[in-house]
C-alpha cells in the first residue's frame, strides 16, 4: 500500500513539473517583473478546473439604432435602407451600416456621421461591397475603425453604367424627390425644402483599392483615408480584434478554396459553415505577420497590455508575443490536465443525480484513485477549447464545450460548457 502511495506521488509531481502546474517561486528579492516583459516561452502556468465565468469588460457597443440617422435616411436617401449604426468608444463619431435596394444581401456600406446625426462622409466607394458587417470595430482610442469589404458583386453605381449621349449635371436623388413632391403640394413648407436642399449628400469616393476576396481596412475618425491594410488577394479575413492600445489587430484568414470547400461539406451535411483560419498579427501600418499554421475556429484574444495574444486549438492553448524584435510563442498542452477534471466533473455530476434520486454510489468517490489517466471516450465533459477571455495581465480564462451549429436550430446543440483558467507567473531563474 506505501508503495502505490509513493508511486501516486511520484507521478503527480512528474505531471505538474511537466506541464507547469506548480507556480514558479520568484522570490529573489528583486523587484517583480511585468509579464509584458517576459516571453511567451518563459511563461509557467497554473490550471486551475471549473471557475466561474469570467466578468467580462468593455463589452459594450452601444445602441445599433439612432433616431437622428434614421430620419436623415427617411428624408434624404430614397432607395437605402439603414441596417444598423455603430458608435466610436467617445461617442463622437457614428459608423452607418446600410445597404441599396439593388445590393446583394451580404453586401453593406458605410458612411460617418457626426453624434448628432449629420452625414460628415460617405466612406466605401460603389466599387466597394463590405462583408461581415458584425465584425466592423472601432479601435479603443475612436482614432480609427476597422471592416472588411472586397469588390462589389453587382454595380450599381452611376461610374458602371454607359455614359448618357446628353449629359446632364449630377443631382441628388433625394433633392429632387423632394422638389417634385413641393411641386405637387402647394402645403408643403417652402423653407424646410430650402433646408434639406441645402445639405446635399457627399459623393462616395473613388479610387480606393478592392481585391476579389475579404481584406480588412482602416478609416479614421472622420471617414476619410480608407485604405487596405491587407492586400492577400485570395485569402479571406473573417475575424479580426484590436489590441487593447489601438497598435494593432489580431486576425484570422483562410484561403478561399478552403473556405469553400469546408462550407460545402457543412452545407451539405446540413450544418452552419463555422470559418477556420490561420491566426495574424496586421499592424495598422499593413505589416503582417502569421502566428500559426493551424488552423482554428476559436476566436483569438489580447492580453490586457497588448504585449500577448492568446488562440486555442482543440485542448491547447498558444500563447504569442505580438512586440519585440525576437518574439516568441508558446504551446500549453492541457489533454492530461481537462481529462482529470472532466473525469472529476462527471463524477460529481453522477453523484448528484444519484442523491436526487435517493440511489448513493456503490464506491465512495473519495476512494477511488488509479495511476491510469481515464479514457476519453468514457467522460462526457471531456471537450475542446471554444471560447477565450484574458481580462488580467496573469490570468486567461478558456471555455470547453460541445457545440454543434445545424441550420434546424431544433437540432443545434450546446452542452457541458465549464470555464477553466491559467494563472501565469514568471519562470523561476535558475541558479548557475
Amino acid at each position: 500500500m506505501m508503495n502505490r502511495f509513493i508511486l501516486l506521488s511520484a507521478c503527480a509531481f512528474l505531471c505538474a513539473a511537466a506541464f507547469g502546474c506548480q507556480k514558479a517561486d520568484v522570490s529573489s528579492g528583486g523587484p517583480t517583473t511585468a509579464l509584458s516583459q517576459i516571453p511567451a516561452d518563459r511563461l509557467n502556468f497554473r490550471y486551475e478546473a471549473d471557475v466561474p465565468e469570467p466578468t467580462e469588460t468593455a463589452k459594450s457597443t452601444g445602441a445599433e439604432t439612432n433616431a437622428a440617422i434614421q430620419a436623415d435616411f427617411d428624408a434624404r436617401r430614397s432607395g437605402e435602407n439603414l441596417d444598423k449604426v455603430i458608435a466610436s468608444p467617445d461617442g463622437k463619431r457614428i459608423v452607418a451600416v446600410y445597404h441599396q435596394q439593388a445590393d446583394l444581401p451580404s453586401e453593406f456600406r458605410l458612411d460617418m456621421y457626426s453624434a448628432d446625426g449629420k452625414l460628415l462622409k460617405k466612406m466605401t466607394s460603389d466599387l466597394m461591397a463590405v462583408h461581415f458587417p458584425d465584425t466592423i470595430r472601432w479601435s479603443p482610442d475612436s482614432t480609427s475603425i476597422a471592416f472588411v469589404a472586397m469588390v462589389r458583386s453587382v454595380q450599381t453605381n452611376p461610374e458602371a453604367q454607359p455614359t448618357p449621349a446628353n449629359p446632364q449635371p449630377a443631382t441628388d436623388a433625394a433633392n429632387v424627390n423632394t422638389a417634385t413632391e413641393a411641386e405637387a403640394n402647394s402645403n408643403v413648407d417652402a423653407n424646410a425644402n430650402a433646408q434639406v436642399a441645402a445639405e446635399p449628400t457627399p459623393v462616395a469616393p473613388a479610387g480606393i483599392m478592392v481585391f476579389k476576396t475579404e481584406q480588412i481596412y482602416l478609416a479614421n475618425a472622420d471617414g476619410d483615408a480608407v485604405k487596405p491594410i491587407t492586400q492577400n488577394d485570395g485569402l479571406i479575413y473573417f475575424f479580426y480584434k484590436w489590441a487593447p492600445d489601438s497598435s494593432a489587430l489580431v486576425a484570422l484568414a483562410a484561403t478561399q478554396r478552403e473556405w469553400q470547400y469546408l462550407q460545402f461539406n457543412a452545407e451539405s451535411k446540413g450544418e452552419i459553415y463555422v470559418p477556420v483560419g490561420r491566426l495574424r498579427l496586421v499592424e495598422k501600418t499593413g505589416r503582417e505577420r502569421r502566428l500559426d499554421d493551424a488552423l482554428t475556429a476559436v476566436q483569438p484574444v489580447w492580453s490586457p497590455d497588448s504585449s500577448k495574444v492568446a488562440c486555442g486549438y482543440d485542448k491547447q492553448v498558444r500563447i504569442y508575443d505580438a512586440v519585440g524584435n525576437g518574439p516568441t510563442q508558446a504551446a500549453i498542452p492541457l489533454q492530461n490536465q481537462l481529462l482529470l477534471s472532466a473525469q472529476a466533473f462527471d463524477r460529481a455530476q453522477a453523484d448528484k443525480l444519484n442523491a436526487e434520486a435517493n440511489q448513493p454510489t456503490a464506491t465512495p468517490r473519495s476512494n477511488v484513485q488509479s495511476s491510469m489517466l481515464p479514457d476519453p471516450n468514457t467522460l462526457v465533459s471531456f471537450n475542446p477549447i471554444v471560447a477565450l477571455a484574458w481580462n488580467e495581465d496573469n490570468i486567461l480564462y478558456f471555455q470547453t464545450a460541445f457545440i454543434k451549429r445545424m441550420k434546424r436550430e431544433i437540432d443545434s446543440v450546446t452542452s457541458f460548457p465549464r470555464w477553466h483558467r491559467l494563472i501565469f507567473s514568471p519562470q523561476a531563474v535558475q541558479a548557475r
